[in-house]
């Protein structure tokens, strides 16, 4: 009952508008009542012989039945404004909550279980609410205003035809309580089909490099088959208590067929009470009948509702305190104190530590793949928040900073760079929307990007698609890189952000980035050690712990771990010794 009261309540701002489609449909119903009242008196006519009485009688029955169907249409007009609107509010609070979560809730979580709520559960509750709802009012209306003109026509009778009615509830009581989990499966499992089929659609280039069609299509089958079972085992849960609601009324109907045809053979009862009767009786069987499907289609609303509060109800793991300041002025001083990051209760990702990079200097993080990099970069921008210690950027703890006014000094360009599917120039200025026609091009410009950007078909107009797949990986790498500079952040962290490109474009991009970084608090995650000749120290982590730190000279001479990464291939140290050699050259000059 909790999920129904908060179904209801995104009807309250339309409520004159639902009130307006249920007047509509009593009305309809009152006009659907009053026909077998009329068709009644037209027996009775024709047996009395009172043929002048039939025409008027004929055009009120019209009259009452077109009345019926414009009110009718207007009803349905109506309720499929309101399930629209409900439809709206419902889905902008959804994908404004989902801003709000922590990346460790999307860490665990699908895109294709996400969408789905946003999708199928969302109609499955828009449908309830806009006409589900009024169409199980109108058929309860219909059930008390039949009933009651049968009690009035014949009291007897009409106990006799109500004789199935607690059956009638009691088989749609237990059909809802069987169907509720069967329908919250299905969705379930409908979910799990829409992730598996955006799986493969955005890992549609591995597929095809590895030709796992045929394995894809094994795995989307199965889960088609599951969908399939489940949907079939509720189909079988209707099948079999619909036609039993169903035919209880009829039993009904053989009653007054039996006993009312009695009474009008015995001139207790006219044949047009009894005609009368008889449609009444008739038209209850189907509100009783549809009483199934009515449940049917508020349990499915139900279990996609629990669906989507699972997610609305949930808290954000980051959120700013209630009057945080904003992030104070500062040149980009970053501290970490006894730091341990853990994720879901996981073994450490960052174990006890300690960091402190200040104003305007650049600290390359090196060390082998899972070693804590990416995870400890994450925390200066509060991505994440360590499980012990503090994070502190220009003295102020990050947790009792504005997280908006603290992200919109931190600029990230990673190894495997997102765009949207917009232009180019929206792209690059996505952090920075008011930015000119000509601070977009100069950024670009810094990142070496203009001149291929220049080439494509409108240019800086050039639509990407999705996640940028119409450019090169250099190229995407090339605009993440532009997007960052144009934000002007305190803070820049680059994970490995030149690993896509060649290496002249390689060597032109980090001459533009020794200038952007000048005077700026960088970060660099150096999974290849040629781009760490542009930092002023060098990081070594490992197992989530920081193991060394110096400059590039000192750790080959006193660090065996950073000298053992250098000599295993991962960069070219000749190369690399050649670029702080003439960064030393110039600093003499």
């Amino acid at each position: 009952m909790h999920t129904y009261r908060r179904l209801m309540g995104y009807l309250r701002p339309y409520r004159f508008q639902l009130w307006g489609s249920l007047a509509f449909a009593w009305a309809a119903m009152g006009m659907t009542v009053l026909i077998p009242l009329l068709i009644g008196d037209a027996v009775n006519a024709i047996r009395d012989g009172n043929k002048p009485d039939l025409l008027p009688l004929a055009l009120v029955i019209v009259g009452a039945s077109i009345l019926r169907l414009g009110l009718t249409v207007v009803r349905r007009l109506v309720a499929g404004k309101v399930s629209l609107a409900v439809e709206f509010d419902l889905r902008q609070q959804f994908y404004a909550h989902l801003q709000k979560l922590d990346l460790g809730f999307f860490d665990g979580q699908q895109t294709g279980q996400l969408m789905s709520r946003a999708t199928v559960d969302l109609s499955a509750i828009r449908f309830f609410l806009g006409y589900g709802l009024v169409f199980i009012t109108q058929n309860l209306l219909t059930i008390v205003l039949a009933s009651a003109v049968m009690i009035a026509i014949n009291p007897v009778l009409a106990l006799i035809a109500l004789i199935p009615a607690p059956f009638v509830v009691y088989t749609a009581s237990r059909y809802n309580r069987i169907s509720r989990p069967a329908l919250q499966e299905v969705q379930q499992r409908l979910a799990e089909l829409t992730a598996e089929a955006e799986e493969n659609v955005s890992g549609i280039r591995i597929v095809k490099a590895f030709a796992r069609e045929e394995h894809q299509l094994h795995r989307f089958q199965r889960a088609v088959a599951r969908v399939f079972d489940q949907s079939i085992y509720s189909t079988r849960l209707a099948a079999t208590f619909s036609p039993l609601i169903g035919l209880l009324p009829q039993v009904g109907i053989a009653l007054i067929l039996l006993v009312g045809g009695r009474e009008v053979i015995n001139g207790s009862l006219s044949l047009g009470s009894f005609t009368a009767f008889y449609t009444y009786l008739v038209m209850l069987a189907g509100p009783m009948r549809m009483l199934g499907v009515a449940m049917g289609m508020a349990q499915r609303a139900v279990a996609s509702g629990n669906r989507m509060f699972e997610i609305i109800d949930r808290e954000p793991a980051i959120q700013s305190p209630p009057g945080a300041p904003a992030l104070p002025a500062g040149g980009g001083e970053v501290e970490l104190r006894g730091v341990t990051l853990r994720y879901d209760g996981s073994s450490p990702a960052l174990s006890d530590v300690d960091l402190h990079v200040e104003a305007g200097k650049v600290v390359a993080l090196v060390g082998p793949s899972g070693a804590g990099k990416t995870s400890l970069v994450g925390l200066v921008a509060r991505l994440y928040d360590p499980s012990e210690g503090t994070v502190l950027v220009d003295g102020a703890d990050v947790r009792e900073v504005d997280v908006g006014s603290l992200r919109s000094e931190v600029a990230f360009v990673a190894d495997d760079s997102f765009l949207f599917t917009a232009s180019v120039a929206e792209n690059i200025a996505y952090a920075h929307q008011s930015a000119t026609q000509e601070e977009i091009e100069a950024a670009a410009r810094r990142a070496q990007a203009d001149s291929f950007i220049r080439e494509l078909p409108d240019g800086y107009a050039t639509r990407v698609g999705e996640r940028g797949l119409t450019l090169s990986g250099g190229q995407r790498q090339r605009v993440a890189i532009a997007r960052a500079l144009l934000a002007d952040p305190r803070i820049l962290i680059l994970d490995d952000a030149t690993s896509s490109v060649d290496a002249t474009t390689e060597e032109a991009i980090k001459s533009g980035l020794q200038e952007v970084m000048s005077g700026r608090t960088t970060f660099i995650i150096a999974h290849r050690l040629s781009t760490v000749s542009l930092a002023d120290e060098v990081v070594v982590v490992d197992g989530g712990r920081i193991v060394d730190r110096g400059t590039h000279k000192e750790l080959l001479e006193g660090c065996g771990f950073y000298r053992e990464i250098a000599e295993h291939g991962l960069a070219d140290t000749v190369f690399l010794q050649r670029d702080l050699e003439g960064r030393e050259e110039m600093a003499r000059l």
